[in-house]
């Protein structure tokens, strides 16, 4: 039977259409609330338009949501439906994203490009660098991935237990011990409520002082007032930042005017590049679910991501 999938809002123009072309490419029929069996969103910005829309939706048994990472949609989790969210989609940029800010951090480009004489020699190599992880997603393996060519040491800091092949596997109750011979600090995790603020002063003293952290997953990850202390007071090395908190990073404030502080405007994924890549995932999770198949990035639903 062709699955009767409705995609809604259609808000973003180019989000929507994307993703009803998916679903005929994926071999359901794109059709009205009343009739959906499955509801693929597509305006990560309209999270708060969930329930008035799953109340006209009652035959609905799968949620697809378009971004990685679902906190606005947290509060709306329900074990009633099977949730899939965009997990693994976007790890390749991102995790690119990722090697283009630690040689930046590490060869202190950051420095140079605000400097407007001729500075003394500086930086350090990626080659044989130890790199701690947080998060032991897509993003982990794919970061792992591009490392490879440099021979880093990995340290994969996650709540699954499970070993990875040439990785030390830590918990999050062993984060001090992760990042104290670490010279890179990668976060590519889920917020949830355990890991909001878990850099915060004690992390960041943990940390060498010729370490670099690089954020690639969530501002709220880390206590921005201990992060601006610790880059003032030479506590680490320096921090390269595609997220903030706040967010936008409003004009003025201190981390701008750190020099040890890179700061890209959460580009690690833009909708030019990830676009087609969810639409993918949109169209081989369709067909999956048309075949009663297991479908791509399942969202648990009580762990929150």
């Amino acid at each position: 039977m062709t699955p009767e999938i409705a995609v809604v809002p259609d808000t973003r123009p180019a989000m929507h259409d994307a993703f009803v072309a998916a679903v005929r490419a994926g071999g359901g029929r794109p059709s009205g609330l009343a009739e959906a069996t499955a509801l693929v969103w597509a305006d990560p910005s309209r999270a708060s338009d969930f329930p008035s829309v799953i109340a006209c939706a009652p035959n609905v048994r799968w949620i697809q949501l378009p971004f990685a990472g679902i906190e606005p949609f947290a509060p709306f989790l329900d074990a009633r439906f099977t949730w899939t969210c965009a997990k693994g989609v976007y790890a390749p940029p991102v995790a690119e994203h990722v090697l283009a800010l630690t040689l930046a951090g590490l060869r202190e480009i950051a420095t140079c490009a605000r400097a407007d004489s001729w500075s003394s020699p500086g930086g350090r190599n990626l080659i044989g660098a130890n790199v701690t992880i947080f998060g032991g997603g897509g993003i982990c393996d794919e970061v792992r991935n591009l490392f490879a060519p440099f021979g880093c040491r990995f340290t994969v800091v996650r709540r699954n237990p499970a070993p990875m092949d040439g990785v030390r596997v830590l918990s999050p109750a062993e984060s001090l011990d992760a990042v104290r011979d670490a010279d890179v600090v990668v976060l590519a995790l889920a917020l949830t409520p355990e890991s909001r603020g878990i850099v915060d002063a004690t992390f960041l003293e943990a940390m060498r002082p010729h370490a670099w952290l690089v954020n690639v997953a969530r501002g709220a990850h880390v206590v921005t007032d201990d992060l601006v202390a610790a880059l003032q007071n030479g506590t680490i090395a320096g921090a390269a930042l595609d997220v903030t908190d706040p967010e936008p990073l409003p004009i003025g404030h201190p981390l701008w005017a750190q020099p040890n502080c890179l700061i890209t405007p959460h580009i690690a994924n833009t909708p030019e590049m990830g676009l087609p890549l969810i639409a993918e995932r949109v169209r081989a999770n369709v067909a999956r679910f048309g075949r009663d198949e297991t479908l791509l990035g399942l969202v648990d639903v009580a762990a929150g991501y």
